[in-house]
């Protein structure tokens, strides 16, 4: 899957070097995996995208949508432009080959999902406004910590069931590095302050990483890597494992079912 940054970087790639042209052959499902979804028959994709045209493409919480002529593409893993010529990937769930001799490619790598379906028909709006969108203010912040549950740590917050679309356990440790918050810290231990400075941090980091061009552990559109370096990650671990404000040992644990990395001096 692939978080809120790289859904607008990949948006506006593909509305940079996409637009205009139009889809020639679809190939879905070649090289079969798990955790790869579909919506309905992927084998109907062809008939539903072949002579489209590709009109634009928007982020949508972890999703990056592509407008096709009047079908809608959803997508939720990372995307690649290949060049004519280019070598193709080896292994792929969804190749769109264009009237150029260009292709777009798929390769779901966790788990990933790759929606078609007619644009007025679309049944997966995200009705709760993006952190890097000016409708996410202090008051709907406000709103939303009231409505949690005051026990959930703040990984459980901010990275599981998209209460937040688009920000996900990748995105999380940088974010709670700047706000000075340690990953299994309550809600309910949270003063104003501690609130004041997430909703700070959120907005903040996440438009960080989308104007740095997504975060260095991302691929863009051209798999380049992002030019945002990230402070808490399995990058910055095996660059230094030292955090860079104090310059002690940072911690990588498992919690909720992935890792966590974090500064025990500088996050509470």
């Amino acid at each position: 899957m692939i978080e809120l940054p790289e859904t607008y970087v990949l948006a506006e790639q593909i509305n940079r070097t996409l637009i205009g042209k139009t889809i020639k052959t679809t190939i879905t499902n070649a090289h079969p995996h798990s955790f790869a979804f579909y919506s309905g028959d992927h084998v109907a994709y062809g008939a539903m995208l072949e002579n489209k045209p590709i009109v634009s493409a928007n982020p949508n919480g972890g999703y990056t949508e592509i407008l096709c002529g009047d079908m809608l593409l959803k997508i939720s893993t990372p995307i690649k432009y290949h060049a004519k010529g280019e070598k193709l990937p080896k292994s792929h769930q969804l190749l769109l080959g264009l009237d150029d001799d260009t292709f777009v490619s798929c390769t779901v790598q966790m788990w990933g999902n790759m929606f078609c379906e007619p644009a007025a028909n679309s049944t997966e709006g995200i009705v709760k406004p993006s952190p890097l969108e000016d409708a996410f203010d202090e008051a709907y912040w406000d709103e939303f910590l009231q409505s949690e549950k005051p026990n959930l740590s703040m990984k459980a917050l901010l990275a599981t069931e998209q209460r937040i679309p688009g920000l996900g356990n990748g995105v999380l440790h940088d974010i709670l590095f700047n706000a000075k918050l340690h990953p299994k810290r309550k809600l309910e231990t949270l003063s104003d302050n501690d609130k004041g400075g997430l909703f700070i941090a959120v907005k903040s980091t996440l438009k960080a990483m989308r104007d740095g061009g997504g975060r260095d552990t991302e691929k863009d559109l051209f798999n380049k890597g992002g030019g945002y370096q990230t402070i808490l990650s399995a990058n910055s671990w095996k660059r230094s494992g030292a955090c860079s404000v104090c310059v002690g040992d940072l911690v990588k644990a498992s919690y909720m079912g992935g890792a966590i990395y974090y500064c025990p001096t500088c996050q509470v």
